[in-house]
């Protein structure tokens, strides 16, 4: 994953971490450990050290907290958690799919920051019940804090915080159409990446200050994963409604079972253009199997009169196909997630459509972007 280290479970949800986590937490931990040693003279080096990577490693546990928190609700909704990644900028759940509605949407969205607001809580009232003095108060004080930012952040309004999530679920609400209110999040979020952008670049330039660099570093991450955000929103509604069978190739790669290879090799392999490997199909229609061009080398010249397609094909399992009614979305996030460039498209009753490529949903992509003459 991109990097990451998968470093095991948490409530049988896979744990990964980025390794730029590391140097943060070990940037995390100097900065606390010599914020301790210069309030608190009297702590020895090695004490300031240990209790600063405490203190970054509770912070880090509020993060994941946070994240669960999308988790639980999610799962609730029946939506699978595929992942949760801490890296340099906090965390990330990342979920099989969209919720089904705006309101559940919204209740994914807010569960973050719900729980950072109740562990902001549950540590000042921890603070003030036991009158903690010392490291201790000052450890608490900061987990607080940290934990009352982390909530208001991801709450602000564009995407991909939180906030941005809030307000996709309620454009959605408001309009009836999910992928408006991505692309309208989106755009929010990328409002707010330019401030932050602008926050951080103008100091540096008028004054060589880098007080405001992190302001930088996070404008930089809200553009980017904002604009592909949206980007993805607007390939997403101009497939929706069409089906896999909508995007099979004409004059798909189709051969017959009992085609003999000497027919094969003159009719279908020197006339095709690029095909190199061909889907099987029985008399009745049925997908039954594929041979590629070099499948060809294994039988000899002479034998090709004499052998047929089906001695050489190599079987298909009816779990690398997409049904023709299948949305063209969910096929695509298919291909997507198995790293494939076609799949076969069969109907129910197992009788072969055609093949269904990368490319082919690319074009009908262009052709539904492109504006009618008039």
């Amino acid at each position: 994953m991109n990097g990451t280290i998968r470093v095991g479970n948490l409530f049988g949800i896979p744990f990964y971490i980025h390794p730029s986590w590391f140097l943060v937490l070990g940037l995390v931990t100097w900065s606390y450990s010599s914020g301790l040693a210069a309030q608190f003279p009297l702590l020895s080096g090695g004490l300031a050290v240990l209790l600063g990577l405490m203190t970054a490693l509770l912070l880090f546990a509020s993060v994941v907290a946070h994240e669960l928190g999308h988790s639980f609700v999610a799962i609730r909704q029946g939506i699978d958690v595929k992942s949760i990644t801490l890296f340099i900028f906090g965390g990330l759940a990342s979920l099989e799919k969209e919720s089904k509605t705006p309101s559940e949407a919204f209740w994914v969205a807010i569960a973050g920051p719900l729980v950072s607001l109740l562990l902001f809580g549950s540590v000042t009232a921890i603070g003030f019940a036991t009158a903690a003095s010392g490291p201790l108060a000052a450890i608490l004080g900061v987990l607080a804090s940290v934990n009352l930012a982390l909530a208001l952040f991801n709450l602000i309004p564009g995407l991909p915080l939180d906030g941005g999530n809030i307000l996709k679920a309620a454009v959605w609400k408001i309009t009836g159409n999910p992928y408006k209110g991505v692309v309208f999040a989106s755009r929010v979020g990328q409002i707010f990446g330019w401030v932050a952008v602008l926050s951080g670049i103008v100091p540096l330039l008028l004054f060589g200050s880098l007080g405001n660099f992190w302001n930088l570093l996070i404008g930089f991450f809200l553009l980017q994963n904002a604009g592909n955000t949206a980007q993805f929103a607007r390939v997403q509604e101009k497939l929706t409604g069409l089906t896999a069978e909508d995007a099979v190739t004409v004059d798909s790669p189709v051969v017959c079972a009992n085609l003999i290879l000497r027919e094969f090799a003159d009719q279908r392999v020197m006339s095709a253009e690029n095909w190199r490997r061909f889907l099987v199909t029985d008399d009745g229609g049925q997908l039954i199997g594929a041979i590629a061009v070099d499948n060809l080398r294994s039988i000899p010249t002479a034998m090709w009169s004499e052998t047929q397609v089906r001695e050489v094909m190599q079987p298909i399992s009816q779990s690398t196909t997409v049904q023709s009614d299948q949305p063209l979305l969910e096929v695509v996030q298919l291909l997507e997630q198995q790293k494939l460039s076609a799949l076969p498209v069969v109907r129910k009753n197992g009788s072969l459509v055609g093949i269904l490529e990368k490319a082919a949903v690319i074009q009908l992509l262009q052709s539904r972007t492109q504006p009618n003459p008039a």
